[in-house]
């Protein structure tokens, strides 16, 4: 499979979490220079921003959990050339239903909606661990 098919996915996830960044960083900047919160209300990571901001930065955080997986195994399978559809595909419903995770968790924050969402992507890629380590360990292709 090509490297730019087998990239596309971690790329668009890369874009994910750098715009939920910059969506962050715009927000808390607003809030500082509105006067929403002061610098000594968070300096020490406290949770005090305004509940729409936090929000966002939520989401962002969680772009550092379950997708750094993601990355490795990304890596591991275009190392070990054992990319394929199936990595293709699995990878696919991962990123997608994180953009999805996201779009919820962004705006409605409905938690059965967000931990769908979170609940399916997290399966597709514990499928895709287990696919390349049985691969792996038994030397199949």
């Amino acid at each position: 499979m090509q490297l730019q098919f087998v990239l596309l996915p971690l790329f668009v996830q890369v874009a994910l979490t750098l715009g939920l960044g910059i969506w962050m960083a715009y927000r808390r900047g607003r809030d500082l220079r509105g006067g929403a919160v002061h610098p000594s209300q968070i300096s020490m990571r406290e949770p005090n921003w305004p509940a729409r901001t936090q929000q966002i930065a939520y989401c962002f955080s969680n772009q550092f959990e379950l997708p750094v997986l993601f990355y490795v195994l990304t890596i591991l399978e275009i190392v070990t050339r054992h990319a394929d559809l199936v990595f293709m595909i699995l990878a696919w419903v991962f990123v997608l239903t994180r953009l999805m995770h996201a779009a919820v968790y962004t705006t409605s924050n409905m938690l059965h909606w967000r931990g769908g969402w979170y609940g399916f992507g997290a399966a597709a890629l514990l499928i895709a661990w287990i696919v390349f380590a049985v691969r792996i360990l038994l030397g199949l292709p």
